[in-house]
């Protein structure tokens, strides 16, 4: 046995009340085996310990973190370990690639001499040798052009490229064992898809094993040989992946696996995994399927050749265009949603960021109101920007961090002269709070006090706040636990059919698309390739770009056998 966890337990030091030392108990008596050259996934949503077991195998934890248990490698204690005994074994051994790898990779150093710093520490190579096996790493990887590359900031790469560096980086010393801490979660599904395969492949040409984090079931059932399922610091479940997705004993497991939205049907509403283990439990589930939109409702929204270039240097002194978007064009009406799709780079977010002139467009019109949008004075796109509000991806940049949530929400209403006095803003904040599923308490406190799928919801209640008639949601749920993600969904239908909101919903992800959307725009370099409603798309697409990226959806391990 390679690595053997028994009875793991992690706690962590919350400071003394009254002169108690107070605790909070994160990983409790966790135990699981690591066999030589498998794959084991972990997996469970947010603050399930996933990430916390994990680490706590090298010690990569904060300096009030309690460890007791036992950690064998190879028979040894890590526990018991001292810090260089452990730092020789980090990066040479065991090596970890992490969810965000721009969190990872220094933004001052080039690719090449990042990927060489651990081959000089731990293979005491020299410079020359070290960037010469840096460079064939790049190529293993499946980076294109790998000498040129070697001279590239992390900056200048894609997503997709960026986590292939990381996984580069942890393969450079062949350690023993790669733990991939959420390595696909944010990426779009053909990168997804390159990643897995290119785990799997170096997983077999190293003879290594993995430990593969995750919240998403149906990833883990196209890598893993044995999943160990994780719930509040407990395993609920483990056993080989094909016992796990063909007879799933833990109602906690089968709730994971039914809570993802399916390519399949569309119910009205998605179940979240309290549903789903209330219904196992004798509770009646909902079958009630979606209703079909009126066809005729106003246009709220009307694009017209929506083009976006910028300019980059080229040589000395001359510069080349680049075509982000070219030729957009749709209709958006009053309670329906658009869903917008395609893969990193194919101009979605930067299609949404120029319909509210966040980024200034190269032509094109944008009709909301019987006005072109790009044409208005700095003062009209002001009032009218209440109007058309946008929600980013990452709900841990988007909200400023020095603001209580109750500063965040009046904010803006102050600025659009929103309500009477603070008193009044104050209760419509408040009240905005309770529709997103957040209590009063939530008022005045900070973000880093929230989870990511309740920062989501105080970014869609800050929206709320300016009475907005269209949501340009960008990439708003990609990140978040697949119940999480079900939780916003449904918040924002009931939102949606409260208010008659129209949504401009951008995603990668497909089967979320199916859910959320009534028309479907998929783009490529900037174009829009496919045109049709979301049953069309997914019943018949015409494009084989609309039909690689149908087929790159994770779908689990029955479909994968």
């Amino acid at each position: 046995m390679l690595l053997s966890i028994q009875d793991l337990k992690v706690s962590f030091r919350m400071g003394k009340v009254d002169g108690v030392q107070q605790r909070a108990d994160a990983v409790r008596g966790v135990s699981f085996d690591i066999p030589e050259n498998s794959i084991v996934a972990l997996v469970g949503e947010s603050g399930s310990g996933k990430s916390v077991t994990a680490m706590s195998m090298l010690n990569l934890l904060p300096d009030n973190a309690e460890r007791a248990g036992k950690v064998l490698w190879n028979g040894r204690d890590l526990l018991q370990a001292t810090l260089p005994e452990l730092q020789a074994l980090r990066g040479k051994e065991i090596a970890c690639v992490f969810q965000d790898p721009m969190s990872s990779l220094n933004p001052v150093f080039t690719v090449g001499a990042q990927l060489a710093e651990p081959l000089m520490k731990h293979l005491g190579l020299g410079r020359a040798a070290a960037m010469k096996r840096a460079e064939a790493l790049l190529g293993e990887v499946g980076i294109p052009e790998p000498a040129r590359r070697m001279g590239t900031y992390p900056h200048e790469m894609s997503g997709g490229q960026q986590q292939r560096v990381m996984i580069a980086m942890a393969l450079a010393c062949e350690p023993k064992l790669l733990i991939a801490d959420e390595p696909t979660t944010a990426l779009d599904v053909t990168i997804q898809r390159q990643i897995l395969e290119l785990i799997g492949k170096l997983k077999d040409t190293h003879r290594m094993s993995v430990l593969f984090i995750s919240h998403d079931l149906g990833v883990v059932g196209e890598i893993a040989d044995h999943v160990v399922v994780m719930r509040h610091g407990e395993i609920r479940e483990q056993g080989p992946v094909a016992r796990i997705f063909s007879a799933p004993q833990d109602s906690y497991t089968k709730a994971l696996l039914a809570c993802r939205p399916s390519l399949e049907g569309n119910p009205a509403r998605l179940m979240v995994i309290d549903d789903h283990i209330a219904q196992q439990g004798g509770a009646a589930a909902s079958t009630a399927q979606a209703v079909a939109k009126d066809p005729d409702a106003p246009v709220v929204l009307e694009v017209r050749s929506l083009a976006k270039s910028f300019w980059l240097k080229q040589g000395l002194f001359g510069k080349r265009e680049f075509k982000a978007v070219q030729g957009v064009d749709f209709k958006l009406r009053k309670g329906h949603t658009l869903g917008v799709v395609g893969e990193s780079g194919s101009g979605k977010t930067t299609m949404g960021l120029t319909l509210l002139r966040l980024h200034e467009p190269t032509g094109g019109e944008v009709l909301f109101d019987g006005k072109n949008l790009l044409k208005l004075s700095d003062h009209d796109r002001q009032l009218m920007r209440r109007r058309i509000q946008i929600v980013f991806q990452n709900p841990y940049a988007s909200l400023n961090p020095r603001f209580t949530i109750g500063q965040t929400l009046v904010e803006p209403m102050q600025i659009h002269a929103i309500g009477a006095s603070l008193a009044e803003r104050e209760q419509r904040a408040r009240t905005l709070l309770e529709k997103v599923g957040l209590d009063g308490r939530a008022f005045g406190k900070y973000p880093h006090e929230f989870s990511g799928g309740q920062r989501q919801r105080i970014a869609i209640a800050r929206c709320l706040t300016l009475n907005p008639e269209v949501l340009v949601l960008d990439e708003a749920v990609s990140a978040l636990d697949v119940s999480v993600q079900a939780q916003v969904l449904n918040l924002l239908k009931d939102l949606q059919d409260e208010f008659g909101l129209a949504y401009v919903f951008i995603s990668h992800d497909l089967a979320v698309v199916r859910f959320i959307s009534d028309e479907v725009l998929v783009m490529k370099d900037g174009v829009v390739v496919e045109q049709a409603s979301a049953q069309e798309i997914l019943a018949a697409p015409k494009q084989d770009y609309t039909r690689r990226l149908l087929a790159a959806i994770p779908r689990g391990y029955r479909a994968a056998a």
